[in-house]
């Protein structure tokens, strides 16, 4: 089967159409055949080798994906399954191991890593929604703020901080969110009821409409701890890279702010969840983020495009 992975760490050069066997499934699992994978911030790391220690002693290649759609078009003998041959999925895929990631032709899951997709959506449109869906939906759940309470997105033009203001917003919050002058349109149009100017002062843009500080903040720009300044006393922060990883910081529990660190991972496997993204986009409470398709074998100019910054959405390969 074609895939699109890499057996040394570096840029976007380093991705190769490399052909593996093809999987089948076994007990308890389903086989899709992949249609689309998303390109994420989480692929460009890994093929960068920021994860290089979970991948230590592991040969390659490494392919990378964490959002797939497609077709079942193979169940394991004994699965128990709602799902049928030729039924439209999508999944969350975890990356980390040999050929593990989802830009491959076909991927084994475990037969509750898959939902079927939301009605109406196609197929690139669907791999926009596991992963970012479900960090959307996990940093909510941590927060775990009541109606009414007022919540901060940054990098709210970008599509888990787009979906973060849609759930949000569909939760009884009210959203502050950050935007460039071309983006307030569409971050007011996902639900944003004020918006600042992105950029350095937004802590203070902030403050200026809440002198005693929001909430809470999902930190989804990297901003980093100062934006802790304009979070109320007790309030709560989001951040969503580890202080190891590109763009991470150390922050401290200060004035009491309770600090989460949504982790994707943690959601994988929870059927329930990942069903509850399909019924959100089914009932426009999540609108798919689809920027281009690109061709799998074009990978590399994705993530290069990616990497320039600016795209609004997400870039999908196709296979």
């Amino acid at each position: 089967m074609r895939t699109v992975g890499f057996h040394e760490f570096g840029g976007p050069d380093v991705l190769r159409v490399i052909d593996l066997p093809e999987p089948h499934a076994g007990p308890g699992e389903v086989r899709v055949r992949v249609h689309a994978a998303a390109v994420n911030p989480a692929d460009t790391l890994v093929r960068a080798g920021v994860h290089a220690q979970a991948l230590a002693g592991v040969p390659g290649p490494y392919v990378p994906g964490m959002e797939i759609a497609g077709v079942v078009d193979e169940i394991g003998p004994g699965t128990e399954t709602p799902l049928g041959i030729g039924t439209p999925v999508m999944a969350m895929v975890q990356p980390i191991g040999t050929a593990a990631g989802g830009y491959a032709e076909y991927k084994v899951l475990p037969a509750g890593w898959v939902v079927p997709a939301p009605a109406g959506v196609d197929h690139p449109a669907a791999a926009t929604l596991p992963m970012n869906g479900l960090t959307a939906l996990l940093a909510l759940d941590q927060l775990a703020l009541p109606p009414g309470s007022v919540l901060a997105v940054t990098g709210a033009a970008g599509i888990l901080g787009g979906y973060l203001v849609q759930l949000a917003t569909h939760l009884g919050l009210v959203v502050i969110a950050d935007a460039a002058p071309a983006d307030e349109p569409l971050v007011r149009s996902l639900g944003a009821a004020e918006v600042v100017a992105r950029g350095p002062g937004v802590t203070e843009a902030i403050l200026a409409r809440h002198p005693h500080g929001v909430d809470a903040i999902a930190d989804v720009a990297l901003l980093g701890p100062d934006l802790l300044a304009a979070v109320r006393d007790g309030g709560r922060f989001a951040r969503f890279r580890s202080a190891g990883e590109p763009g991470g910081y150390r922050t401290d529990d200060l004035r009491g702010i309770t600090m989460v660190a949504p982790f994707v991972p943690d959601y994988a496997g929870r059927t329930g969840k990942l069903d509850e993204i399909r019924r959100l986009a089914e009932a426009d409470v999540l609108t798919p983020r689809l920027a281009d398709t690109l061709p799998a074998a074009e990978a590399a100019e994705a993530h290069r495009r990616f990497e320039a910054g600016g795209v609004r959405g997400r870039l999908v390969l196709t296979f």
